[in-house]
């Protein structure tokens, strides 16, 4: 599998566990929901910075900063999937130049 995809497939996953694990700390907070959805919670952040380390880049702050741009598309997918609140123009444009963004930090040609 091209490191592209494979790097894309690690990113999704990532971004899942995260937003996943966030989210039973939110249900728990926000909504008074029983503490017991932070054992879930707490096992979907583990594998997510599990994840992060599987990413082929030398060096970590730039893995984090290109996952942001993944992270906030998955976002706006988790806001109209599991939400019920579709994403307008600004929210797909903001999405589009945040993937723009990833893939310039993590892909581009570097200089030895």
């Amino acid at each position: 599998m091209p490191v592209v995809f494979s790097t894309a497939l690690i990113f999704a996953c990532a971004a899942i566990a995260e937003i996943a694990g966030c989210f039973a700390f939110w249900i728990w907070l926000r909504q008074g929901k029983s503490p017991l959805w932070l054992i879930p919670g707490v096992a979907s952040l583990m594998l997510f910075a599990y994840l992060l380390t599987l990413v082929p880049s030398d060096y970590a702050g730039r893995a984090y900063a290109a996952y942001g741009g993944i992270y906030i598309v998955a976002s706006l997918f988790w806001l109209w999937l599991a939400e019920g609140q579709q994403p307008d123009r600004w929210d797909l444009t903001g999405g589009t130049l945040a993937i723009i963004a990833a893939g310039i930090i993590l892909f581009a040609p570097r200089s030895p």
